[in-house]
């Protein structure tokens, strides 16, 4: 005998209606359909009268709930399978159909019992006012006023706890500096912290890809009237001032507990500011996750969604997830495009780490722990009619496993001839025992990527003293120091942090040139250079040129 039950029908997001809705979401993980209720264009008034909109997904039962919100410029209605691309290469990427971009899925933390709120924030689809992207002065402040408002709901249990991915981490950073008392727990997962230095431009050369497609992109989806125009502001404030200093998160005055998840391969985006989020804030409670992975694959894994809930159920829920035993860093040293291998640690930056200078060898272009006594003088011509590779290349044979794991620094005396600035690109590769270079997934989820990259923009070397370290130089980008004709200069260029195993008989290799050296078609780009003429570099001798590495014994 069958039984003729009815089946349920999962609910499509065109379906729903502003105000309340009973919707049935699917969720294609576990091929199971859950029941909840969907609040939508719920309106939100600000102190300063503007009104902002967000959608609340919450079980369909009576009680009260901690609540997970993200806050973008996205659009809240906006599935996430209208926005990622099909490419094979962003990764198996399973979610349910209300998930928005880069946003929690109200399909896996609902039936969790928690509430899950998303929020357009001002200027973005319905909500009023002028979109001013990771400003403290605006965004922060409404961020702020949503978290207190979300804390305070008859479906609340007064726990509020942040989630999501890339501009939904960037403006946890910029809100959390402010510890609104509800927001009990975050999760940045792979989002800068300084607009200017991790995004517009790389150590003072201005990015022309994606920082600019990504600003006319909201320039164009919002409208002309409401959004500021990101483009005309990189070029208005070419060096940090406070315009930039708005849109630099105050992470020394973070408080709240955090579950940071950095990643080796967002280098030029989001590697640099998730670090130094971890690093710099006071919180007490703070875990740090690296991987080598592509973004949101790994966000949406069911191992990472079971950390993250873990994390929210000892912090928002108050119970006991054995969370507190979770080791403070957790790093994957990578080995092969997708192969590495977990560790854990008690810190970052690692304090065991052996830093180590290889110095430049003009002669035969190797990498030596013996500083060179002969000095040499090489040059590259960096015209755009020049048809040579334009690159100084250096290598060093490991003759034991050797595992790479922290900052890297390079120190470089150089000069121009025909100009009075220069634009420094730097890479570092791993080669096999064949001489193949080794790719890794990189910025925006490239398989061609390489270790690390490296930039700098000569005019913009002077180094904040207190901010800089002997193996992370941080730059003040206040004022410029052109080049005199003829002179030589050292400058220091940060190399974003990575992890890599280098095993007997294969190679690091540093690459130096006046150009893109992996030109990427969806990422990071610098198309507007100050480089003419010949790029003169100075080792040996009296000149210390050398790569500081991070050797983890």
């Amino acid at each position: 005998m069958s039984l003729n039950l009815p089946k349920i029908q999962p609910t499509h997001p065109d379906e729903t209606k502003p105000g309340l809705n009973k919707i049935n979401v699917h969720q294609p993980a576990t091929n199971t359909i859950h029941p909840m209720i969907m609040e939508k264009d719920v309106p939100v008034r600000m102190k300063d009268g503007a009104t902002l909109y967000l959608n609340v997904f919450r079980p369909e039962k009576e009680g009260k709930f901690p609540v997970v919100i993200s806050a973008d410029v996205y659009g809240k209605d906006r599935p996430a399978t209208d926005t990622y691309s099909i490419r094979t290469y962003l990764g198996s990427i399973s979610h349910s159909m209300f998930t928005a971009f880069e946003s929690p899925d109200p399909a896996f933390w609902v039936p969790e019992d928690y509430v899950v709120i998303k929020v357009a924030l001002r200027g973005s689809q319905n909500s009023e006012g002028n979109l001013l992207p990771m400003s403290s002065s605006v965004e922060a402040q409404d961020y702020y006023e949503l978290i207190e408002w979300a804390g305070v709901q008859k479906w609340s249990n007064g726990n509020v706890g942040m989630n999501g991915v890339s501009y939904l981490a960037m403006t946890q950073w910029m809100v959390a500096a402010l510890n609104p008392p509800h927001l009990k727990a975050m999760i940045p997962w792979e989002g800068l912290s300084d607009m200017y230095r991790e995004m517009a431009f790389h150590s003072g050369i201005p990015c022309t890809k994606f920082f600019r497609d990504w600003s006319n992109r909201q320039y164009h989806r919002w409208g002309e009237e409401r959004v500021e125009d990101m483009v005309v502001r990189q070029s208005e404030h070419p060096l940090f001032d406070e315009y930039w200093e708005d849109r630099a998160s105050k992470l020394g005055d973070i408080e709240v507990p955090m579950y940071v998840v950095a990643s080796w391969s967002t280098q030029g985006l989001h590697n640099r500011g998730t670090l130094e989020g971890f690093k710099q804030s006071a919180s007490k409670h703070k875990w740090l996750e690296i991987h080598g992975r592509k973004e949101w694959e790994y966000y949406y894994s069911r191992q990472s969604l079971e950390r993250q809930k873990r994390f929210f159920d000892h912090f928002l829920k108050e119970i006991d997830s054995d969370w507190m035993d979770t080791p403070k860093v957790r790093l994957e040293v990578r080995d092969k495009f997708y192969e590495g291998e977990v560790r854990s640690e008690s810190e970052w930056p690692i304090k065991r780490t052996n830093y180590t200078k290889l110095y430049l060898d003009g002669n035969c272009f190797a990498l030596t722990e013996a500083p060179i006594k002969d000095e040499a003088l090489l040059s590259y011509c960096i015209e755009p009619q020049n048809n040579e590779s334009g690159n100084l290349i250096f290598n060093i044979k490991f003759d034991k496993d050797t595992e790479l794991t922290g900052y890297t620094k390079l120190r470089l005396w150089v000069s121009a001839d025909g100009s009075d600035d220069m634009d420094l690109f730097v890479a570092l590769k791993k080669i096999d025992r064949r001489g193949m270079e080794v790719h890794f997934p990189d910025y925006n989820h490239i398989e061609d990527g390489q270790v690390a990259p490296g930039w700098l923009r000569v005019s913009h070397r002077e180094l904040d003293p207190d901010k800089s370290t002997p193996y992370q130089p941080w730059l003040k980008h206040q004022s410029l120091q052109k080049l005199k004709p003829g002179e030589i200069v050292p400058v220091d260029i940060e190399i974003l942090s990575s992890s890599t195993l280098f095993h007997a008989g294969e190679s690091l290799r540093l690459v130096i040139s006046g150009s893109e050296i992996i030109y990427r078609s969806t990422g990071c780009r610098h198309e507007e250079t100050v480089n003419r003429g010949k790029h003169l570099v100075y080792v040996g001798g009296q000149y210390d040129s050398h790569l500081l590495v991070p050797i983890i014994p």
